[in-house]
């Protein structure tokens, strides 16, 4: 039951960042679902083979280049999602930080 509480707050979280950010739609909430699901098995699978390919710069720019990774996963789902759309790299970097955002609020409130 838990895990379904979290797939519908991140859910939530998707929906609320892309209404917050112009130049970044979300069709309705069944895509931000899928948006959901699909950054989560990109998060699993893709997102940590970068960032050991790209640990030197991360170690460089200390940290912040994760920043930029984020944005182009948010890009890569974008493409692959119908209903999903990114205007561009800027609007991805801020979606993936204000999503991170929301993201922790919600789950802040659910814990209790």
């Amino acid at each position: 039951m838990q895990y379904i509480i979290n797939w519908l707050l991140i859910t939530v979280a998707v929906f609320v960042s892309a209404e917050l950010i112009p130049g970044v739609m979300v069709k309705n909430f069944f895509t931000a679902f899928v948006v959901a699901v699909v950054m989560g098995v990109i998060n699993t699978f893709i997102k940590p083979i970068l960032l050991v390919l790209t640990l030197p710069i991360n170690v460089f720019t200390l940290g912040i280049f994760t920043l930029v990774i984020n944005a182009g996963l948010v890009m890569l789902v974008a493409y692959f999602v119908e209903g999903f759309s990114v205007r561009g790299f800027w609007q991805a970097l801020l979606f993936s930080i204000i999503l991170s955002l929301v993201n922790s609020v919600l789950h802040y409130i659910g814990r209790d």
